[in-house]
Order: structure tokens, then sequence, then C-alpha cells
């Protein structure tokens, strides 16, 4: 089951633009780390993330490790894969973006069915209940005779 974070928007904007952003290792993140950053307008990450790569690389290549150098690249890519989808929380909260909560599903559409009913359950106004109000006619007189077990008769010690 995966964990979806339930992203709703500022005030201003319409309720149905709800954003759920799944909460794991992404592996379009770990393989194409700049271009799924810049598809997810997280530009600046996107262009930091280039530019960090290309240095790793070059500075492996100018001390002469090789393909290790290139290799350093991979540790940008695994950070990506794993804190991509917490930079994109991050990005939607410094936009106004509020976190309703977490939900686990299967997959994204039953997380959005949880979703619905969650705020649906909320939304609805239950009835009142009905006041019951005791009627003294209908009640039981009280009992004065001989009791059983470890009880007492009323008005003797």
């Amino acid at each position: 089951m995966a964990v979806y974070v339930v992203m709703t928007p500022p005030a201003g904007n319409n309720a149905e633009d709800i954003r759920f952003v799944r909460d794991g290792f992404t592996w379009l993140g770990f393989l194409f780390s700049p271009l799924w950053l810049a598809w997810n307008r997280l530009w600046m990450a996107a262009v930091l993330t280039f530019v960090v790569m290309a240095l790793l690389s070059a500075t492996g290549e100018k001390l002469g490790l090789g393909w290790a150098g290139s290799m350093l690249s991979l540790l940008v890519w695994l950070y990506i894969g794993f804190e991509g989808q917490n930079l994109r929380i991050a990005s939607l909260r410094r936009r106004g973006w509020r976190e309703w909560g977490v939900i686990e599903a299967g997959n994204l559409a039953d997380a959005e069915t949880r979703h619905a009913l969650e705020t649906g359950e909320e939304s609805e106004e239950q009835p009142a209940l009905p006041r019951i109000v005791p009627d003294a006619s209908l009640a039981r007189p009280p009992q004065t005779g001989m009791a059983l077990g470890l009880t007492h008769t009323p008005g003797r010690p």
C-alpha cells in the first residue's frame, strides 16, 4: 500500500484542485533528475541539480577518476529519487498549500475515493437525536420486599 500526502489549495482556489503526492521513492526522479524536477515546476532545484551533476562529473574527470567521477552523480540521482516528493510538498507549502492529512491506499484512484468519503462525512450535518424524556407514570414502583443476594431490604439496617 502506498501513502499519499493530501495537499489542499490556498483559500482562494477551487477545492477540486487538491493534490495527492505519493510519499516514497520516485523512479522517474531517480532516472531523469533535472527533467523530473523541471516537469514538477521545481525550477531552482532542477538547475541546481544539473549544475551539481556537471561539476561532479567534471571534477571526477579532472582528477583522473574515469568512470568513478561520473558515478559521483549517482549520489545526486539517489537524493532526488528518495527526497523528490518531499521537495514537491515543500514547494506547495511555500505557495500557500496546506497539508490536509495522509491517506494509505493501493493507488491514486483509491486515495481519491477515500479522501472523498472522509470529507463527505465531515461536511454532512447529522440530524439531532430525539430527546428522550422519561414518563413517570410508566415507571415501576419501588420494590420493598425481600431481596436476594447481598443486598439489604430498604428501610432496615
